[in-house]
């Protein structure tokens, strides 16, 4: 059992999440899933803040070692009120998350992380990410609607910022680092909508504001324009 993200990056607030990974032997049958959605059931009635702010995944130990498309489906809970655990599809963008369990993530219970998953190299990183800008940020721009919230609004801006310096890097850092580093290398205009992306992640359930959506899905056209330029 690992701790992984903000956690693991020592940046970690009141806004951020817990990100959990279980690895097991084999991947978690129907039957289990059940009796884990059930403890997981328990975990977010208790009287903690954190009780339902967990995101969880249930992998096997040969599943971790390197992303497969072909065995792409675990155990997954999200964050948020009445989540429930289920199986969900893995896509490229995990292996940004690989990356960053191996080389910051917290050893709650089993060996060094960095054992059971192989070295990312940077060229795999930057492909990831621009996977996701090509699957996740891209189809946004058909739902705008779904940056409607401020949480998620605030989520996009900083996950955009994280996948422009992994696209120009190689690397990848916390989401806040990343911000700062747009703020500095990127076109002066994108810095009011960062800025206000760092404040409003505190403000989660709070309506975005109409120009900060409209500014959000400017930016997204964007990182898709550099990802496709950039792409080998």
């Amino acid at each position: 059992m690992y701790v992984s993200g903000s956690l693991a990056a020592g940046e970690f607030d009141r806004a951020s999440d817990v990100d959990v990974v279980v690895v097991t032997e084999t991947e978690i049958s129907r039957e289990r899933l059940a009796s884990l959605d059930a403890l997981h059931t328990r975990v977010a009635q208790r009287d903690a803040w954190c009780a339902t702010e967990l995101e969880c995944t249930y992998i096997s130990r040969a599943a971790l070692r390197r992303f497969d498309p072909a065995s792409a489906v675990h155990a997954n809970l999200d964050r948020g009120p009445g989540e429930r655990l289920k199986f969900a599809t893995y896509d490229e963008g995990w292996v940004v998350h690989c990356h960053l369990l191996r080389t910051k993530g917290i050893t709650l219970a089993g060996p060094d992380p960095a054992t059971l998953i192989d070295e990312v190299p940077s060229g795999t990183l930057r492909q990831a990410m621009r996977a996701v800008l090509a699957g996740w940020a891209a189809g946004l721009l058909a739902r705008p609607d779904a940056l409607r919230a401020r949480g998620y609004q605030s989520y996009v801006v900083l996950s955009l910022c994280r996948i422009r310096y992994t696209l120009e890097t190689g690397a990848v850092v916390s989401k806040r680092r990343a911000a700062e580093w747009a703020q500095s290398a990127l076109d002066a205009k994108w810095r009011p909508l960062i800025d206000r992306a760092l404040v409003d992640r505190q403000q989660p359930r709070a309506p975005a504001a109409e120009e900060a959506v409209a500014l959000t899905l400017e930016f997204i056209r964007e990182g898709c324009e550099v990802a496709q330029a950039d792409a080998p």
